[in-house]
């Protein structure tokens, strides 16, 4: 601010003394140091000149290690990075006032007659706390304890190790910040730390536990701590993860209106295993003098690095949350080999995906892949094969089923036949039918398939036939009963609104409508509950005579079955209501019904809602056991999707937002599972196989827009990959025509990249 125009006053009112400061060192990425450079060059060199670089992260797991390159970071000592920045602001003219506790921000404001106030007051912000109803916070605090140490051990790679104690599991985040020194995080389960009594440890034995418990890493060197201020357990932190729905608060003083802007750990917080708060504070102050450049009114410019920066912000931050809920359950993927253990590690946050640790490490990732697909040639993750029971498909890609209301009767007609048939052609291992009832009464929609009778038996048994001789893909039946949600349009004109003539009675688990203008269902009795799993039962021996390789049970999205599940659906009384077991037994008992009659040589699957997303709904901590008592019935994979219980339900959306889920059902409960919901491109399909999140990924709107989805995934992804898909043989010229074009595309980009390159050279020079 002061370098954009000499006439600003700049006064920076700091508790501390002069170049004091707590912690050890700082991480800033590569990303976050250009973003610096473009700001301020000259405070951008200064810091660079003092940073320690490294590209690799290397990770210490049951006695192994990996190492992987390119990654980029940069390490600098908390006080060297003060004393830059405080040189810095002397330099430039900025008025430094040290020793000075704000205790009234207003009254600061009217001293200095300032025109904008800058609370940086950190993670206790007492401005935040003063302005709460303005602000809005909320504040989680993580399930983590750690401490922050420090250790004259030189690692010469970010490393995280891993150490398994009787009562759980430790990490430690280390990473070297000067010549002589590295910081060294210690992390485990509140649950873990209480075991150990650490929360009754003074200050010097927690420090020898560490030392103990990490001797292996430490070379004989001790540890530090440099927060002597703390006594026993509370150098020992949770961390709080902060979110404020608002960071302008107005106020008017002495006369005029005053804004007072919230900055770095006082407006949000990133937990520190993707980057670190100083990381944030200064990409915050870069965006908001950026702004101030603009020459815009100040309400102007604080309205607009607020909607810029707080949606820069959650993206990290949810990228955060990924990040810390990895840690705070590293138990989950303890059961993995230490390749897939780092690999799951790295792409955490969901930041970092399959393609973009290609290009920081190329040699180590075909290297895992050649592990992953078994020690044979490396080929990308969505393409390895997948068995379960007698099946085997030839990649991870299901075409999701998806709702065409494009039956009579129930009847699929000719467009089902020639949708079905051309995804089956396209490349994905698996095509399944959109949820098919097995009476009239369970349609969604009048347009929607049945499977009650021998007509729809047959034109199925003509779809199957063909995707069968047509192609190497297989196909699955998804089953289904609408329950309250039935007797509705079709989707194009109106999806879950009721028809407008003609509909018919509609049952559930309780007589709770979906909506106000959908009709009430009635509670299902025995008799009716008998009568269903009879006609469940009927159409699973008819998709077994059509030949279906693959059959699953609907479970989720407020359907019949799930009306059971979900306790805002079921409020009975009976056997079959109040606790999560209760809630399930009549859907297990349909699917111990189907599984009686279904091939044993066949897989069958069960799509469940892990999340209701709403107040009173289905948790995930439900979702894991849910998934235990269906494998517990001979569940082969759990197909998790989530909400749409509830028209009250709130999601979170984002890429792949379902999928981690999926993870924590796969990895807590050892069932396949099959990830689905916003998986739109190939990199996001590798990274979820590779790092084992899950075995299968469902993709939906992308294959209705192009049915070859797969095979075009693949042949952009490289000539390997293009060549573990199989095009039908009709299409050979279009494949080679395609992969052509492809060749020529990338060799133009790598053109432009290597003139950009040297034009830029020539510019430095």
């Amino acid at each position: 601010m002061k370098q954009q125009n000499p006439a600003h006053r700049v006064t920076v009112l700091e508790r501390n003394r002069p170049f004091d400061t707590f912690g050890w060192g700082v991480v800033l990425s590569d990303q976050t140091l250009a973003n610096l450079q473009a700001a301020d060059g000259a405070t951008a060199g200064l810091i660079g000149d003092a940073f320690n670089h490294w590209d690799d992260i290397e990770v210490f797991f049951k006695g192994q290690s990996v190492r992987s390159g390119g990654h980029g970071f940069c390490g600098i000592g908390r006080k060297r990075l003060l004393n830059i920045l405080q040189d810095r602001c002397l330099a430039v003219g900025v008025e430094l006032v040290f020793e000075t506790e704000v205790q009234d921000d207003q009254e600061a404001a009217a001293k200095y007659n300032a025109d904008l106030v800058i609370a940086s007051d950190g993670l206790n912000s007492r401005i935040r706390t003063r302005y709460a109803a303005t602000y809005q916070p909320d504040i989680d605090l993580r399930q983590c304890r750690f401490v922050w140490l420090g250790t004259h051990k030189k690692f010469d790679a970010f490393t995280f190790a891993f150490e398994q104690t009787e009562h759980g599991w430790f990490q430690a985040h280390a990473y070297q910040f000067d010549a002589d020194t590295s910081t060294f995080i210690v992390e485990t389960p509140e649950a873990v730390w209480k075991a150990h009594g650490l929360d009754q440890m003074e200050q010097p034995e927690a420090i020898a536990f560490c030392e103990r418990l990490f001797a292996k890493y430490l070379d004989g060197n001790a540890l530090i701590s440099n927060a002597t201020h703390l006594r026993g357990s509370a150098n020992w932190i949770r961390f709080p993860r902060v979110i404020c729905n608002t960071w302008v608060h107005r106020e008017a003083i002495g006369g005029k209106p005053v804004p007072i802007v919230l900055m770095g750990d006082a407006a949000h917080t990133a937990h520190f295993s993707i980057g670190s708060g100083t990381k944030l504070a200064l990409e915050d102050a870069i965006d908001l003098a950026n702004e101030f450049a603009t020459g815009l009114p100040i309400d102007e410019v604080l309205t607009h690095y607020e909607a810029r920066r707080s949606v820069e912000v959650l993206k990290i931050q949810n990228a955060a949350r990924n990040s810390t809920e990895w840690f705070e359950n590293v138990t989950r993927y303890t059961g993995m080999q230490i390749e897939q253990f780092a690999y799951s590690l790295l792409t955490r946050s969901q930041r970092i995906s399959h393609e973009n640790l290609r290009l920081r490490d190329a040699q180590w990732l075909e290297g895992y892949e050649s592990w992953l697909a078994g020690g044979k040639a490396a080929v990308p993750p969505m393409l390895t094969p997948f068995t379960v029971r007698g099946l085997t498909l030839k990649n991870r890609i299901v075409v999701s089923p998806m709702a065409t209301y494009s039956a009579v009767d129930g009847v699929p007609q000719d467009f089902l036949l020639v949708h079905l048939g051309a995804r089956a052609l396209g490349g994905a291992a698996m095509v399944m039918v959109e949820m098919t009832s097995p009476t009239p009464e369970g349609r969604i929609t009048p347009g929607c398939t049945g499977l009650w009778n021998d007509a729809q038996q047959a034109a199925f048994t003509r779809i199957v036939q063909f995707v069968h001789a047509s192609s190497s893909a297989k196909i699955g039946m998804q089953l289904g009963h609408s329950g309250p949600k039935g007797s509705t349009r079709v989707g194009w004109e109106g999806t879950d609104e009721p028809l407008e003539a003609g509909n018919w009675p509609l049952l559930a688990a309780s007589p709770l409508a979906y909506g106000e203008q959908n009709q009430t269902p009635a509670a299902l009795s025995r008799a009716d509950m008998d009568a269903m799993t009879a006609a469940f039962t009927e159409s699973a021996r008819r998709a077994a005579a059509c030949g279906f390789d693959w059959l699953e049970l609907h479970c989720a999205h407020g359907y019949l079955l799930a009306s059971f599940i979900s306790p805002i659906t079921n409020q009975r009384t009976d056997g079959y209501g109040g606790s999560l077991a209760n809630r399930c037994r009549y859907p297990l008992e349909v699917f111990a019904a189907l599984r009686a009659v279904w091939p044993v040589d066949k897989p069958m699957s069960v799509r469940i809602s892990a999340h209701d997303w709403a107040p009173g709904g289905t948790t995930p901590d439900d979702a894991i056991e849910i998934a235990r008592l269906f494998k517990a019935a001979g569940c082969d994979l759990i197909d998790v999707s989530s909400g749409q219980t509830t028209r009250a339900a709130k999601p979170v959306y984002g890429r792949m937002y379902q999928t981690p889920f999926a993870d924590r059902i796969r990895n807590e409960v050892g069932i396949a599972t099959m990830a689905v919901g916003a998986i739109s491109e190939a990199d996001h399909a590798n990274s979820i196989i590779a790092a084992g999140r899950a075995d299968l990924c469902a993709i939906a709107r992308p294959h209705l827009a192009d049915p070859a989805w797969t095979l075009h995934a693949a042949a952009q992804l490289s000539p390997v990959a293009a060549a573990h898909t199989d095009w039908p043989v009709q299409y050979w010229s279009g494949r080679d025509q395609m992969q052509r074009e492809i060749g020529k595309q990338k060799q133009m980009q790598a053109a432009l990249e290597a003139q950009h390159k040297r034009g830029a050279s020539e510019e430095e020079g």
